[in-house]
């Protein structure tokens, strides 16, 4: 017994049928530790799932990261996964969203509090991986709520967070809209 659960990109109806890929969790298969799961690979801006087999990787290399190396994530074709475990079922995903959910459980595990899931996954990660409790602890904040002189978190050329100062504010468009931007060092 284990608290099972499968997680993939599949459209199927049958999903159980189904030979498009899935991640198998033996543990940590509840809401709230996928949820997490999802949420840590979006923080570190990993390309999705449904976008292509790079996705799946990262994916599976956090969930790997966290269990330590034991054999308790597998991936295959879902009718090769016990999508239909009497655990958790099958979370379908968008991006790194749930979006649908087949042969769930009546009631959602909701045991553990989203960031401090999010800072254990992190601790399991290597460290130079890692986001760190400070950003992870950090409050999200819309643009016009800031001034020139405030310190915020900014990705660097190598793909780090570090925290920087506001230096200005620009403007992008998007979609036809004017929109605030931030604007830091110049590198």
């Amino acid at each position: 017994m284990g608290n099972r659960a499968v997680i993939t990109t599949s459209k199927a109806l049958d999903v159980q049928s189904s030979s498009d890929i899935g991640v198998y969790l033996h543990w940590n298969g509840g809401r709230d530790s996928v949820e997490a799961f999802l949420k840590y690979c979006e923080l570190k801006e990993y390309r999705a799932p449904d976008y292509d087999c790079y996705g799946w990787a990262r994916l599976c290399q956090v969930i790997g990261n966290f269990f330590g190396g034991t054999t308790s994530i597998g991936i295959d074709k879902c009718c090769n996964l016990d999508c239909d475990n009497y655990d958790n079922g099958v979370y379908i995903i968008s991006g790194w969203e749930i979006v649908d959910r087949k042969y769930g459980p009546s009631s959602e595990q909701d045991s553990y509090d989203l960031l401090e899931m999010l800072i254990e996954i992190d601790k399991s990660q290597p460290k130079s991986e890692q986001l760190g409790e400070e950003f992870l602890m950090a409050k999200e904040v819309d643009v016009s709520e800031l001034s020139v002189g405030d310190t915020v978190f900014m990705k660097t050329y190598d793909g780090k967070y570090k925290k920087l100062p506001v230096h200005g504010f620009g403007e992008t468009h998007v979609d036809g809209k004017k929109k605030n931007s931030l604007c830091g060092p110049v590198w």
